[in-house]
Order: structure tokens, then sequence, then C-alpha cells
């Protein structure tokens, strides 16, 4: 019988875990008659709101990979649906801002925050030294996925 080589059997669970996020984040896009990338906007932008930073829609666009068109179009569609607000930067009238509206977080808490919940649980189990490693970890291969590494 071959030994397993738990590094790889670590990445294979990573793989399965990316794949089952996945399905969560299209049934949460499904149900709220969402495109995918409606829901990569929105954590987007509830990421950037939680780092206490402004995103106009060409930041937004160069995130998602957009051109200029598709970004306007993503951004109508959200409006519409009232996913995100359009408004003036507070710094600069010209610059518009994007941001979701209270209603975008509610559904995205509704659908999301028990899978949220279930990580923080899991995450207290472990020691200060513990989550360090799963951070880096997830870190390090987050860049790798972004072409870093």
């Amino acid at each position: 019988m071959e030994a397993r080589d738990p590094e790889l059997e670590t990445v294979h669970l990573l793989r399965a875990t990316t794949v089952e996020l996945g399905l969560h984040s299209a049934r949460f896009a499904y149900r709220n008659d969402m495109h995918p990338t409606d829901v990569r906007a929105l954590i987007a932008l509830m990421d950037a709101r939680r780092a206490g930073e402004e995103t106009t829609a060409g930041r937004l666009g160069a995130a998602l990979g957009l051109n200029s068109a598709g970004t306007t179009a993503l951004i109508d569609r959200l409006e519409r649906a009232g996913q995100v607000r359009r408004v003036r930067s507070g710094a600069d009238r010209r610059r518009v801002l994007i941001e979701p509206t209270e209603r975008a977080v509610e559904l995205g808490w509704s659908s999301f925050g028990p899978l949220i919940a279930r990580a923080v649980e899991l995450l207290r189990g472990y020691d200060a030294h513990q989550r360090a490693a799963v951070r880096d970890f997830l870190e390090g291969m987050r860049e790798a996925a972004a072409g870093g590494g």
C-alpha cells in the first residue's frame, strides 16, 4: 500500500473546500436571480467597505477583470436590483463611489452568515500559533492563485 502524502491531502482538501464554497455562492446567485459576477462584485464591495476603502467603478472593474462597458452594465444591473448605490465622494464631489446597500448586506448575511459563524467557531478551537499558520497558508495560496507565486 502506498503511503499518503499529508501535504497533497491538504491541497486536495483545499480544492474540495473551494468547490463547495463555489457551489454555495452559485446557489446564492441562483436563488437571488444574480449572475456569479454580481456576487463577486458584492463581495469586493463589502470587503472594501470593511477595510474602510472607497470603491469607484474603475477600481471595481479592475478587481473583477471587467472592461468599462462590462463594469457599467454590472453596476446598472446591481443598482436596479437594489444591491448597490452610486454616491458622490465626500472628499471629491467629482468622484462617484459604488457602495453596497444595507439590503445587499442583509441578503449576504442571511446566506453567508451561518458559514462565517461556523468558520469563526472552528478557528476559536485553535491557538494563536495555529491560526497564524492557517492564515499564512491561505494567504500564500491566494497569492499563488492570483498569479503571484
